[in-house]
């Protein structure tokens, strides 16, 4: 079914709309996949926070017009599963990455994060980052460590003592 002008319109300002809140772009190739597969990955994105769109590709380059994924305008060739990543950067191209190694036919052609286009050999780059909370678990450990080093230092001072006192006391019940 021919979509019609306005629904085209919608459909166009509703992708531009999300790539503009956007972190991350990730376009692949889902020939071959059966419709059972594209929805259980839909509704892995839809819990990762990642928005999926299969569209046209003439209305996807107009949809990125404008924003810093303009630079996937001539990778829309063939057909094109759209994702981006709402909530943290790795999100689509972990969620990709997870797919395409349960489906062989599943192909990642091409990623863009902060302007720039990269690759599909560069999605672990990408996949690798941490979530936010994993981020901030990272910083509060390193925030952590210098402090509980100096309480352990300055715990040490009073268990010497009591060690040097203990070894003083049996030395003078020996003898």
């Amino acid at each position: 079914m021919a979509l019609k002008l306005n629904d085209k319109r919608v459909l166009v300002e509703d992708i531009n709309k999300n790539a503009l809140q956007a972190l991350s772009a990730v376009i692949a190739d889902y020939r071959g996949l059966e419709v059972s597969q594209l929805t259980t990955l839909r509704a892995k994105a839809r819990a990762e926070g990642v928005y999926l769109k299969v569209v046209r590709n003439t209305l996807a380059r107009r949809a990125v017009q404008g924003t810093e994924f303009e630079c996937l305008a001539e990778s829309f060739v063939g057909p094109s599963l759209l994702a981006f990543s709402l909530t943290d950067p790795g999100a689509a191209a972990r969620l990709f990455k997870d797919f395409a190694k349960e489906n062989e036919k599943f192909e990642v052609r091409v990623l863009s994060v902060g302007g720039k286009t990269y690759g599909k050999e560069d999605i672990d780059m990408l996949a690798k980052l941490p979530t936010k909370d994993q981020a901030i678990s990272m910083l509060m450990s390193v925030m952590q460590a210098p402090v509980s080093k100096l309480v352990r230092t300055i715990n040490e001072v009073p268990t010497k003592m009591v060690r040097v006192l203990a070894a003083i006391k049996d030395q003078k019940d020996a003898a």
